[in-house]
């Protein structure tokens, strides 16, 4: 009896202890008994691209074929979205489910919540980690029904596969739009550099007229060799035949005739009726390196529009299953056991320092 009348004191003194007893023993109930089975549907999976290569092309970035971090990061934030939601939602009447299992404390408690609410709650039922270590992502998702949760979790894997295709490619199409558009824009300026030039060449005549000017010049320089062997000739006939010789006559004759030769090869070249074979070279020149820009031009977005193509292919994300998504046999959430005993040790220290609260203000009293 005078234990029972010390317990009692003692629970006089620090009410608390009962309060503390109290809640721990309907906490251990509300978990016995009254918490509803959730199962759990679990996923492994990794993002890969496809490994593109090329014998006569050499692109370094597309022979990777194991996503990075970043795309692993991508699809977590995207699988645990707010459009993700919505996704569920449609597919799979995520308010209905939740709304209507589960106890008081676990079910979403408004069928009509607006989507914060319900995004929030999304988020207790849905869980995306990544294993940096292993560079994978651990998918769990928690459903009142098996059925329900291997479906949710089939459902986030196509559609992440689906959003990461899209973003991947979404720049790279546009980026293949733009070049077949400038492709044949250069490919209209090509057209019309060749054109050009071959109307030149038709005009003037002239297949290639820098070849012309260089006949011509050995034809000036091998008449202006013929005409210093024969004014040789004729100084050394001089020395011992007079002027109106008749083989000076002759040397005199050949020298006017070739000079006249070189003259007139010299106008041809130079400015002959008017017409210069130099200003026909410099302009086909002009027109020759307009259709080679042109060609290189060409050339090069042709190979810029082919590498964005790859480019493109090696963006496709696919969703490598390492585990594919389970079918529970049996519900492990919630975790009964756990829960009760961290409530009980965190309900019982905080009691503990209210008791060493409420001494130290007594004797501070006394």
């Amino acid at each position: 009896m005078a234990s029972k009348d010390h317990i009692k004191s003692v629970f006089k003194k620090q009410p608390h202890w009962v309060i503390a007893c109290v809640a721990i023993l309907l906490v251990a109930c509300y978990w016995t008994f009254w918490a509803e089975d959730r199962y759990v549907s679990r996923a492994t999976v990794v993002l890969e691209s496809p490994q593109i290569s090329q014998p006569d092309v050499s692109f370094s970035s597309i022979l990777t074929g194991t996503s990075s971090d970043t795309d692993l990061l991508l699809l977590r934030e995207y699988l645990l979205s707010v459009d993700m939601l919505k996704q569920v939602q449609e597919q799979l009447d995520f308010r209905s489910h939740y709304s209507e299992h589960g106890d008081f404390f676990a079910r979403l408690g408004d069928a009509d919540a607006p989507i914060e609410t319900l995004h929030e709650y999304y988020l207790k039922r849905v869980s995306v980690e990544m294993d940096e270590y292993a560079g994978v992502l651990n998918i769990e998702v928690q459903g009142y029904t098996p059925e329900f949760a291997h479906q949710m979790v089939q459902l986030l894997l196509d559609a992440g596969e689906r959003h990461m295709n899209q973003m991947g490619q979404r720049l790279a199409e546009e980026q293949v739009t733009f070049l077949e558009k400038q492709l044949d824009r250069l490919n209209d300026r090509l057209k019309e550099a060749r054109g050009n030039l071959l109307e030149f060449q038709n005009k003037e005549g002239l297949v290639a007229p820098e070849k012309t000017v260089e006949s011509i010049n050995q034809v000036v320089a091998t008449l202006e060799g013929n005409l210093a062997q024969l004014k040789a000739q004729r100084q050394a006939l001089s020395s011992y035949q007079s002027d109106s010789s008749t083989e000076m006559q002759r040397v005199q004759s050949q020298i006017g005739a070739m000079r006249e030769q070189i003259q007139e090869q010299r106008d041809r070249l130079a400015q002959a009726t008017g017409e210069s074979l130099n200003r026909v070279s410099s302009e086909y020149k002009t027109l020759e390196l307009q259709a080679q820009f042109a060609q290189e031009t060409y050339s090069s977005a042709l190979s810029t529009l082919e590498n964005t193509r790859l480019e493109a292919a090696r963006k496709l994300k696919q969703v490598s299953v390492l585990q594919s998504p389970l079918m529970p046999e049996y519900p492990t959430k919630p975790d009964r056991l756990y829960n009760t005993t961290v409530f009980a040790l965190v309900t019982i220290f905080l009691a503990f320092i209210l008791s060493m609260l409420v001494l130290i203000i007594r004797d501070h009293r006394d």
